[in-house]
């Protein structure tokens, strides 16, 4: 224990010291916030077949996707592809830009749950008499917890300046994300009329310009 705290007041007498530490706390606290709001999905969940009314099974669901992270988190823990940095104005740059994306991330998600709500599920499912939500974060990308993810894992790769981590990002978490997130779009233009045109004017899983959902659900 008391070679943890001497390490911790080691690292803090430096500027790269101090931002180390802070950029582990801020990203130790919004991992506890999104596992955290997971857990109350879970536990508020309908029970299985409980009101289903159409549902598609997929390996890409909370399970697959945790064991990403803890792979994720392995490779960053063992600086696995880390990169050296020339100067400390980039890396301050870095840490401070990828800090922005992993907390903007983690509200997004945050905020997208609660929009969802009870139409929550681990798989692609639609529920009898589910409404489309569009509003809120649903009305930047038309699937906000799965975005917000990604951007969190490229904000870490750039917090770590890990190239390993960002192409494990790119090549498989993203992918997979896009799969998933089509197997809930097939489900939900087949039960809602509208869902075409939110489609058009509103991005899967980044900012489409001029696309803002400007309808409000009932």
């Amino acid at each position: 224990m008391n070679q943890h705290l001497e390490a911790i007041q080691q690292l803090l007498r430096t500027p790269g010291g101090r931002l180390d530490v802070v950029s582990s706390l801020v990203i130790s606290l919004c991992v506890i916030v999104v596992f955290a709001a997971v857990l109350v999905n879970f536990r508020m969940s309908r029970r299985a077949g409980e009101g289903v009314k159409r549902e598609r099974k997929s390996l890409v669901a909370t399970g697959s996707m945790t064991v990403f992270f803890l792979l994720f988190y392995g490779v960053i823990r063992f600086r696995i592809g880390e990169m050296p940095i020339a100067t400390s104005g980039l890396r301050i740059s870095m840490v401070v830009t990828g800090l922005s994306v992993i907390v903007f991330g983690c509200a997004v998600n945050i905020l997208g749950r609660f929009r969802l709500g009870g139409n929550w599920a681990n798989q692609a499912t639609i529920y009898q008499e589910q409404k489309l939500v569009t509003a809120g974060v649903y009305g930047w990308v038309r699937h906000p917890l799965y975005a917000s993810l990604i951007w969190m894992f490229f904000g870490a790769s750039l917090v770590y300046a890990n190239a390993v981590a960002f192409l494990m990002n790119a090549l498989i978490f993203l992918p997979f994300m896009v799969y998933r997130a089509g197997l809930e779009e097939t489900l939900l233009a087949r039960e809602f009329e509208e869902y075409g045109d939110y489609q058009k004017r509103v991005g899967m899983l980044f900012w489409k310009p001029g696309g803002r959902q400007k309808r409000k659900d009932p």
